[in-house]
């Protein structure tokens, strides 16, 4: 075998620019998808991240059988929700553990009625996570103890016609599923630049929640914010195993949308990745096949000396995973390095927050995140890639008769 790669190393470098173009070509590709995968991964935490924390979350305690009907918000009580917040915040990958109310309901003024989620939170722990609380453009956020006070998104206050200081009634079921409604005073008003939410979400602080609903000193769900997407599941069992008997479940089943989104792009990119390598292993074929032109003669003399023709596939076949690998090298090496970069000092993406509705959650950098496992992923595609590349033209230089070979000029 060491003979093998002797051989090869040195039938690589015979001719130098060429072999350096093509490995330096595959690896540039491989740069780009590492630093791709970075950006992505960077893009997901700004956007998705935020939009999860918006929506609910990266995961959601409730008590059992709150999910036997889909699309309910049944106000059942969680049992000890305190130490469910212990056990979450415990896990290092936990940035906190914040306790809710989540009902539907109605609010209402002059210019009529509209359904709303309405949302009882623990004000100065939202503060620390909740995209809501960073973007307060009217007013203020909520205090943990505001009484009657309510924040609502830009999108409602421009159906209702309302600003700071004027007053809306607010309407919802208690837990006995007794009517019960409170005229609220607007001190707030956020803008995420997502109208869906804005028009359908209002926030009020957890004890005015307790008080109105019927609920003293209880609550319905205990959302879980991590520091970024993709922990979930190691938190998730680790609260099963310290508190079990209740509902778990991420943000991806709680918003499959969103998980549907992520996998249709991890998709594509994956096709787009491979095809990028794939105009980068021509150049291997290309290189190869020219080779065993060049070399007919030596095909022969290798093959007179008693080489045979599966080790002559052999040799022109390590010869083609040779350069793949020092394109994964290289291309590693560069797109780890770039990626870094990336990742301390960002991109300014705030030029374009308002392009679409999601990337208005951007709040002003991305920041490239490596991700080791894609590396590690892609340096084998390059690998592969490159032997498939060169198993034609190894298996065309077997079949080089040498009685032949040896007459070839």
């Amino acid at each position: 075998m060491n003979l093998y790669l002797r051989l090869a190393w040195r039938n690589v470098w015979r001719q130098r620019r060429r072999t350096f173009l093509i490995a330096v070509g595959m690896g540039v590709t491989m740069a780009l998808l590492v630093l791709y995968d970075g950006i992505v991964a960077g893009f997901e935490q700004a956007i998705y991240g935020n939009a999860i924390q918006l929506l609910g979350g990266n995961i959601q305690i409730h008590a059992p059988g709150y999910g036997e009907n889909p699309g309910r918000k049944p106000l059942l009580p969680l049992e000890d929700p305190d130490a469910i917040v212990e056990a979450a915040e415990a896990h290092p990958d936990v940035v906190v553990a914040s306790k809710r109310i989540v009902t539907g309901g109605l609010v209402t003024n002059r210019e009529g009625a509209f359904s709303v989620s309405i949302i009882g939170v623990e004000t100065d722990k939202e503060a620390q996570i909740s995209p809501v609380a960073e973007n307060i453009a009217k007013g203020r956020y909520l205090n943990p103890d505001d009484g009657d006070m309510v924040v609502i998104g830009q999108g409602l206050a421009t159906a209702m016609e309302i600003e700071i200081g004027d007053r809306i009634t607010m309407v919802g079921n208690s837990k006995n599923e007794q009517s019960r409604q409170r005229t609220m005073t607007v001190v707030g008003i956020y803008d995420v630049g997502v109208p869906s939410v804005e028009k359908t979400t209002i926030y009020v602080s957890l004890a005015e929640a307790q008080q109105l609903f019927g609920l003293d000193g209880q609550v319905t769900e205990v959302v879980v914010a991590l520091d970024q997407i993709g922990l979930e599941a190691g938190v998730m069992n680790a609260i099963r195993q310290a508190q079990p008997g209740y509902e778990v479940e991420s943000w991806e089943t709680s918003i499959p949308d969103l998980k549907q989104v992520l996998e249709m792009k991890t998709s594509v990119m994956g096709v787009f990745g491979v095809f990028m390598l794939g105009i980068a292993a021509i150049g291997i074929l290309n290189l190869l096949m020219m080779a065993v032109f060049e070399r007919t003669r030596e095909i022969g003399i290798i093959g007179a000396l008693g080489l045979k023709p599966r080790e002559i596939t052999f040799l022109f076949l390590l010869e083609g995973i040779l350069i793949g690998v020092a394109g994964a090298v290289f291309g590693a090496a560069l797109g780890t390095v770039v990626s870094l970069v990336l990742g301390y000092y960002g991109l300014d993406y705030s030029a374009f927050a308002n392009l679409t509705e999601y990337t208005a959650l951007i709040s002003g950098r991305i920041y490239a995140h490596l991700v080791p496992m894609k590396v590690i992923q892609h340096a084998v595609t390059v690998a592969v890639i490159a032997a498939l590349a060169a198993l034609y033209p190894a298996i065309e230089a077997s079949r080089r008769e040498p009685a032949e070979a040896l007459h070839y000029v």
